[in-house]
């Protein structure tokens, strides 16, 4: 082993300015392979540079190569796998784990030693030695066969110390001057020692020269320090005297101090004693003012508000807490209470006054208003009362329980009147609407007793030939054919001098602006009042976004109210307060409201079309100024109650469609409900052009168009006059043309279908009844195309018995062409009786039948040539012949 590790030093490491200090033979773990050496090195060039290199043998000769090198500082873990049991395996934790199994344990041992000791005297890095006895991490290794294998190791490893370049030179020079030094080595210790005799001579010699020096020392600090004793005598009687100057100025300094506090303690009184007079002092014209002001004139009005302001600023002076012990401010004080109390009494006897006789002067106008559709004009009230506005915050502020019954009086006092006002405004309007019917303007004139009348009247204007909501005598009576239905309608009309459509045109349009003048006169009159309440009770508004409310119910007054909320965040009180005075004030509005919308709905149940668009509008307007206020959720929730309306009268249209009953002796035509939906189509076309809640119409049309599709197909199945295929082309195309000219965007899928029923009836119509026209010539063709499915070519056809040429020919032969135009008239006659007149589809459904007929006839003449070549067989009748008989016979009818 030594002659591997001097071997190794000098062919590896030497070169590489490294010294070798132990070296240990391993393999790897569970792999034969050959051995390698793990080496422990160490730099020559300072820093100290600790490492271990891999080394093995070259594949190609017997020398050594370096193969791998880890810096020791990398180095983790060293795992000695067991600590009591001795094992030659080992692990080393550098970047990753090495598994090695030493060739002996005690070149193992070594080696951990080593390691061990470079650690602690290099790095000084924690390295974790695991399953390693205690006996190997000591500085020396116990004595024995391992202390000559590491003891010069250990040596060179804790004494060695590498000469430097000028310790080298001084040792070389000393070797020139004794040349014997090698060969004599006594002789050269002896004059080594002489020469250091004779330098601790000099230096002893030295050291005797500089006692003189010291003395002379000596007598300098004893000089200085009876200076210093001088100077200390001095400062003593100095600090004497300055100590008699501060007693006297400590004396000044606190007979000053006395005068300043004396001072600060006067101007800080005086200070106070202003503070009290400016500010607690009430002028005598304030006095006066709250005493015996006039509160009729706005001179007096704005005399008692500065003596009110004055009041309340001396009443709310921050006072420290002393001053409440002092006699003259307990009595001043008392005296501000006496003053506000009196004067609130009076403030609110007088507006209570002021709120009384406004109500009198109000009703002496509600005669003239209720003449026309308008509602009084509250602005002069608000008005003259706006100027007592800070006198009510200043009630506010100061006396909250009058100002609380002030606000009451005023919600019941105007309660009342708007009750009168708005009840009376809402009977000239259901007046107004009444006379808009057909005998309309008897209802004005009718007394109440003749209310039973009144409503059997109104039942006849909801029932005029429409799908309405009220009872229709539709209902009641079954499908007509297209004339009948005429003649009926003609009889309805004779109540009147205008035809029904255009009285039910005329009729909706004044309902419409009736509507639209009620709700124009409410949503002012309700802004205005909501306004003068915030301004004139001081009560502060506070928007909400649009979209976060939701509504909810309050019990006010044995009714229920609506109330909102916006959202997560909490109204403040004084919006919540103003919404509950609107709620009281306007408890009649939405009652009167739903009344309104219940009578229009039994008039006409179309006009909930009217209605739901205007309403929508001014919902959506009301919602943009404030979501929250109280005309915006009033008419939100009537806005409920007209698209309720709504979709009830788009159920009972379809339950009408569905009760819908065909004539048995009549042919059928255009369906009542098909007419019916084209009519409401245009009608509410016209009325949600640009409207806000198209969508719901949207729904209304698919609902009505399936209920449309699905009965139209009913009552052609249940058809006995007219055929299945006639009843579901003319009203499929009758909803096509109807779907086309409105444009209707959401039933674009439904015109679609509807055009593609028309075409496929049509095609099924004219293929039943033109069934076939040559129905012998028909079945000997039949039989020939039999005979070429069986897999008879067709060439060879002829010459079967059933169907060779004599057969054909005496076929052709009971076909001829007078034959031929006799059925076709015929057929032209029988269609007519199908076909009513309203679609004028005669002539589209015998154009059709020309088209099968040609195909027909082409199909037979190519069979012919076929399956009978150069036979010269013809029919008695050609392609424009059949063209002439089409044409002629449609011409004579």
């Amino acid at each position: 082993m030594t002659a591997i590790k001097h071997a190794l030093q000098r062919d590896i490491f030497t070169p590489n300015d490294e010294r070798l200090l132990s070296i240990v033979n391993v393999c790897k773990a569970g792999k034969k392979k050959r051995n390698c050496f793990l080496c422990a090195t160490v730099t020559t060039e300072r820093p100290v540079q600790v490492n271990v290199v891999k080394v093995k043998k070259s594949d190609k000769g017997d020398f050594y190569k370096r193969q791998t090198a880890w810096l020791l500082r990398d180095l983790a873990v060293v795992d000695a796998k067991d600590a009591i049991k001795e094992s030659p395996e080992f692990d080393l934790h550098f970047d990753k784990i090495y598994k090695w199994v030493a060739s002996s344990i005690a070149e193992k041992n070594i080696f951990i030693s080593c390691i061990w000791k470079l650690n602690q005297r290099y790095i000084r890095k924690k390295i974790d030695f695991i399953n390693v006895s205690a006996q190997l991490l000591e500085e020396s290794v116990p004595s024995g066969e391992n202390q000559n294998v590491a003891g010069g190791d250990e040596e060179v490893v804790d004494e060695y110390q590498e000469l430097n370049a000028r310790e080298e030179q001084d040792i070389e020079i000393m070797m020139e001057g004794c040349e014997y030094a090698i060969s004599n080595a006594e002789a050269f210790a002896d004059k080594l020692s002489r020469e250091l005799q004779v330098l601790d001579g000099a230096n002893i010699q030295s050291i005797m020269a500089s006692e003189k020096q010291v003395n002379i020392l000596m007598q300098l600090l004893d000089e200085a320090l009876k200076e210093v004793d001088q100077i200390e005598v001095k400062l003593s009687s100095y600090e004497e005297m300055l100590q008699s100057v501060k007693e006297q100025m400590d004396q000044i300094s606190e007979s000053n101090h006395l005068i300043h506090l004396s001072n600060t303690n006067n101007v800080k009184l005086l200070s106070e004693i202003e503070f009290l007079v400016n500010h607690m002092d009430l002028a005598k014209g304030h006095i006066k003012a709250l005493q015996e002001g006039d509160l009729s004139s706005s001179r007096g009005i704005e005399a008692c508000t500065n003596a009110a302001d004055a009041l309340l600023q001396c009443m709310n002076v921050a006072l420290q807490p002393g001053h409440e012990m002092l006699q003259a401010v307990t009595q001043q004080q008392q005296r501000f209470t006496d003053l506000r109390e009196q004067f609130a009494r009076r403030l609110a006897s007088h507006l209570n006054n002021v709120f009384v006789q406004q109500g009198h002067d109000q009703s002496s106008t509600l005669a003239q208003h209720s003449i026309e559709l308008t509602l009084p004009n509250h602005h002069p009230f608000h008005r003259d009362l706006l100027r007592y506005a800070k006198l009510m915050e200043w009630l506010k502020n100061t006396d909250y329980g009058k100002y609380e019954g002030l606000t009451k009086n005023y919600m019941d006092y105007l309660s009342r009147l708007y009750d009168r006002e708005i009840k009376d405004f809402f009977e000239v309007a259901k007046i107004k609407m009444t006379g808009a019917s057909k005998e309309g303007k008897k209802f004005a004139t009718l007394p109440r007793k003749e209310s039973a009348v009144k409503q059997e009247t109104e039942s006849l204007h909801g029932s005029s030939g429409k799908l309405t909501g009220s009872t229709s005598s539709l209902n009641k009576l079954t499908v007509q054919s297209s004339g009948n239905r005429r003649s009926q309608s003609s009889s309805l009309l004779d109540m009147g001098n205008m035809s029904a459509s255009d009285l039910d045109v005329a009729d909706r349009s004044k309902f419409d602006k009736i509507f639209e003048q009620v709700l124009s006169q409410l949503e002012p009159l309700c802004l205005a009042e909501q306004d003068f309440i915030s301004k004139f009770f001081k009560l502060q508004q506070h928007l909400s976004i649009p979209g976060t409310p939701v509504s909810d119910a309050e019990e006010v007054d044995g009714g229920t109210l609506s109330r909102v909320h916006s959202g997560p965040q909490s109204i403040s009180s004084e919006n919540h307060m103003i919404r509950q005075m609107m709620i009281k004030i306007f408890r009649c509005v939405e009652p009167e409201l739903n009344n309104l919308i219940a009578l229009g709905d039994k008039i006409d149940s179309f006009n909930s079309l009217y209605m739901l668009v205007k309403m929508s509008h001014h919902v959506w307007t009301a919602q943009n100024v404030d979501p929250t206020s109280f005309l915006s959720t009033t008419l939100g929730n009537v806005l409920v109650t007209v698209k309720r309306n709504f979709d009830k009268c788009i159920s009972n249209q379809i339950k009408q469609m569905e009760d819908v009953k065909i004539s048995k002796k009549s042919k059928v035509g255009i369906l009542p409900f098909v007419a019916e939906f084209e009519e409401f189509a245009a009608l509410a076309e016209s009325i949600f052009k640009n409207a806000e809640r198209r969508g719901d119409l949207d729904k209304a049309y698919l609902k009505l168009i399936r209920g449309v599709f699905t009965n139209v197909e009913k009552v052609a199945n249940e058809s006995q006059k007219t055929p299945r295929d006639v009843v579901m082309m003319e009203n499929f195309h009758h909803i096509f043309a109807t779907l086309s000219r409105l444009k209707i965007s959401c039933l674009d899928a439904e015109k679609k279908e509807a055009k593609q029923k028309y075409t496929d009836h049509l095609q099924s119509y004219v293929i039943y009844s033109l069934g076939q026209p040559l129905e012998k010539l028909n079945h000997f063709f039949e039989g020939v195309e039999a005979r070429v499915a069986q897999g008879v070519r067709e060439e060879e056809v002829s010459y079967q018995l059933a169907f060779n040429k004599q057969e054909l020919r005496k076929v052709i032969k009971e076909y001829p062409g007078k034959e031929v135009k006799k059925g076709l008239d015929n057929l032209y006659r029988k269609v007519d009786k199908h076909l009513c007149e309203e679609e004028n589809l005669l002539q589209v459904v015998w154009h059709s039948m020309q088209d099968e007929f040609i195909r027909q006839y082409k199909h037979f003449e190519g069979l012919i040539a076929r399956c009978y070549p150069g036979s010269g067989i013809t029919m008695e009748f050609t392609i424009q012949d059949i063209l002439d008989y089409f044409s002629s016979i449609a011409q004579s009818h």
